[in-house]
């Protein structure tokens, strides 16, 4: 991998793609350290704490930004959000599925109504939070102060909220000019940075507790090699779900077209055993986390309170696998909530991402189909059988591989950011830009070879 980057340095066209996206990132890390105006962000720390919030999930996306309160607070999650939604809308109204198979143009246009609605989505959560924050206060040295530096008044409210706004709008153009003047896919580089702009913070922390803390040298070095086995296991077992495939044979019939006869050849559908990547996760988790955040901004924190706090408590992943209080074992039932949102996101997002009437109508017009499946709708049922028996396994492989950080984190009571999705999102990141690097230095050297 080294070796080609260096290589990819030596082309021109390539060094300055790999040279402006490295610019844009370092734009990117400068924009996380940039303080919103009119937000004391030692009071909003202050409330955090008070709080017992766990925002890793949150804090990860963001680099930090969230609970610094900078500029990019909200990140690029209102995009992604925007995107996913458009997905669902584009099976739900026929215009924008007809607007879909237009091609390029169709394609431009549901982009630029993604970014549009990832405006509004970013308006709509930045002034929710502007004025959630606005009811809130921190007790601090100098007394009981308001997270605002104005309060609740209309200017402060909408001088975070555009902030915010104009943060994520920001990041969104400079994720599409990474994408087109730079290397790899600009939103999922721009969290790849951030994701790992919080991996040295979280190897200090287990280093400390588990190396040069231990008790004995002979401990730290097993915590060494115990801390580095499994974010190795981690990353080989994703890299595997997300090469794996199933392939199905497909064979097209023979036709006589004037004097020649073509067709005849064979072929395969590959399908991704992981077929929905790491939305499932990223919605499960959403899903868990956000009652959690919303409960706080009005005073109702995740603890073993009224029926609606040991909810939240239950939702809260840093109470799983907890073996230190008494009773608090109970709680990792949440697990299986956990897994339960995996497998119904997995199965949800594939059935709208992969249409087994629309491949088996291709097929037919083609002249192919499935050697020992007759076309139509033994067709259909196959695809749909296999499906549904790849995304089960995938989906299991999954919640496996998320679940395996909490667990460790869990029994040896320490929290971390790089849980599952930032994994996933690092490694699938990383080996696409690593293969579009690939490409095109084979494109390059293509075209030298049919210039001389």
């Amino acid at each position: 991998m080294f070796k080609m980057i260096i290589n990819a340095f030596k082309v021109k066209e390539i060094r300055s793609r790999l040279l402006f996206t490295l610019i844009a990132l370092v734009v990117v890390r400068l924009g996380c350290n940039i303080h919103t105006p009119g937000i004391d962000t030692t009071v909003f720390q202050t409330w955090i704490e008070s709080s017992q919030l766990n925002l890793g999930f949150l804090d990860t996306f963001t680099g930090g930004s969230f609970t610094q309160m900078t500029i990019f607070a909200l990140g690029i999650s209102p995009y992604i959000n925007a995107e996913i939604i458009m997905q669902l809308l584009t099976i739900a109204i026929p215009a924008l599925e007809e607007m879909q198979k237009d091609g390029e143009d169709g394609r431009k246009k549901i982009q630029k109504i993604s970014r549009y609605l990832t405006i509004v989505l970013a308006l709509i959560e930045s002034t929710a939070m502007a004025i959630s924050f606005g009811r809130q206060t921190a007790q601090t040295a100098s007394g009981v102060m308001p997270i605002l530096n104005g309060g609740s008044n209309f200017r402060s409210i909408a001088l975070v909220a555009i902030s915010f706004t104009a943060g994520t709008a920001f990041l969104m153009w400079l994720g599409d000019k990474i994408t087109e003047k730079g290397v790899g896919n600009g939103i999922s580089i721009i969290l790849l940075i951030n994701i790992v702009s919080r991996l040295p913070e979280d190897i200090m922390q287990l280093t400390t507790k588990f190396v040069t803390g231990a008790s004995q040298v002979i401990y730290g070095i097993i915590g060494a090699i115990v801390i580095i086995a499994i974010i190795v296991g981690l990353v080989a077992l994703i890299i595997l779900l997300q090469d794996a495939e199933r392939r199905i044979g497909v064979q097209y019939t023979r036709k006589i077209v004037g004097h020649k006869q073509v067709g005849g050849q064979s072929s395969v559908i590959p399908l991704k055993v992981n077929t929905s990547g790491v939305i499932p996760v990223i919605f499960a988790m959403s899903v868990l986390q956000v009652p959690i955040i919303v409960s706080s901004f009005f005073g109702v924190t995740a603890k073993r309170g009224n029926v609606w706090e040991k909810i939240l408590y239950l939702f809260d992943q840093k109470n799983w696998f907890n073996f230190t209080g008494e009773g608090e074992l109970k709680y990792t039932l949440g697990v299986l909530i956990y897994v339960a949102l995996i497998l119904f996101f997995a199965y949800f997002y594939t059935a709208v991402t992969f249409n087994p009437v629309e491949i088996s109508n291709n097929l037919k017009r083609q002249g192919g189909l499935i050697p020992g499946t007759r076309p139509g709708k033994p067709t259909i049922d196959y695809l749909t059988g296999i499906l549904n028996k790849i995304v089960f396994i995938g989906a299991i492989a999954l919640a496996i591989v998320a679940i395996l950080p909490i667990f460790f984190m869990g029994i040896a009571n320490v929290s971390v950011s790089f849980a599952a999705t930032s994994i996933i999102i690092v490694v699938g990141v990383v080996l696409e830009t690593m293969k579009q690097i690939e490409s095109m230095m084979a494109v390059r050297h293509y075209k030298g070879f049919l210039g001389n």
